[in-house]
């Protein structure tokens, strides 16, 4: 039976996919920094699902997670790097301390994870690493800068542990949702208290006090549960998958603008090869 360990349960994507994992009659180890958060998950399921207290930050909890799913499941098949948060700045805006714990969750925390379940994997020569990006990852909007590298930087490594993965049978996921219907730009939602007056214009309607996404956003969570468990269970599971018509139709209109602008610089960018003598 699979297995899947999924951070980040509490609300939003992560409990819909734990909810929809359940329901098909898998095995989950649904996670949150509260374990209260997730505890009614558990009691619908006392068979097949664990509920474990897990911030991902914390590399000890993290790997005393994997052994609980191992000596409860006796594997993982499927990670899913759902736990991470939003932060709102401008990039001269930022504090030093709150991007830091960005990094510390968004990225850093997803490294640990994949690290700690991957030797089983490579062992079994067989499992999934889904890591939660975000559009933002490719729209980069103002006041969204250090959210938005969090997100590179993960498919990045997606995309390098993807090939060293394949010869082994184990591969590596990227997901990138549009705007959905969850916490993400609430209660998750944190920013910056240094305000330069100069971002008025570009970062200012951005800011989370003036954001009036939260509660219209047009995707459904439990859609994109399922949507992820269909790649995930794909003979060839995809490198890349766009979650929402907001997110494909933005990547649609960015890979335009940046083919017409790579035609645009080609000669110069092409000028730069050291010349051969006799070419």
């Amino acid at each position: 039976m699979t297995t899947w360990l999924i951070t980040g349960c509490s609300t939003g994507l992560g409990r819909a996919l734990a909810e929809a994992v359940l329901e098909r009659g898998w095995n989950a180890v649904v996670t949150a920094r509260r374990e209260e958060a997730v505890r009614d998950l558990a009691a619908a399921h006392p068979r097949s699902a664990l509920a474990l207290p897990l911030d991902v930050t914390d590399a000890e909890q993290a790997r005393a997670a994997v052994r609980a799913a191992h000596e409860r499941f006796g594997a993982v098949d499927v990670l899913v790097n759902n736990a991470g948060y939003g932060y709102r700045s401008a990039v001269e805006e930022g504090e030093d301390d709150a991007v830091r714990a960005l990094f510390d969750t968004n990225v850093h925390g997803a490294v640990t994870m994949a690290k700690a379940v991957l030797p089983g994997m490579r062992e079994r020569r067989s499992g999934v690493v889904v890591n939660v990006s975000s559009i933002g990852a490719q729209l980069c909007p103002p006041g969204s800068g250090y959210y938005a590298a969090t997100k590179l930087a993960l498919e990045g490594l997606t995309g390098s542990l993807r090939a060293e993965l394949a010869p082994l049978g184990v591969t590596a996921v990227a997901v990138e949702p549009g705007g959905f219907r969850t916490d993400f730009a609430g209660r998750s939602l944190n920013g910056t208290s240094t305000v330069i007056d100069d971002y008025a214009e570009t970062v200012g309607p951005r800011r989370k006090e003036n954001d009036t996404v939260h509660g219209t956003q047009p995707g459904d969570p439990a859609k994109a549960a399922q949507a992820i468990i269909t790649a995930v269970t794909a003979a060839e599971p995809p490198a890349l998958l766009l979650l929402g018509t907001d997110a494909l139709s933005a990547a649609r209109d960015i890979a335009d603008r940046r083919r017409a602008e790579l035609e645009e610089w080609a000669e110069l960018s092409a000028s730069t090869d050291i010349d051969e003598p006799g070419r």
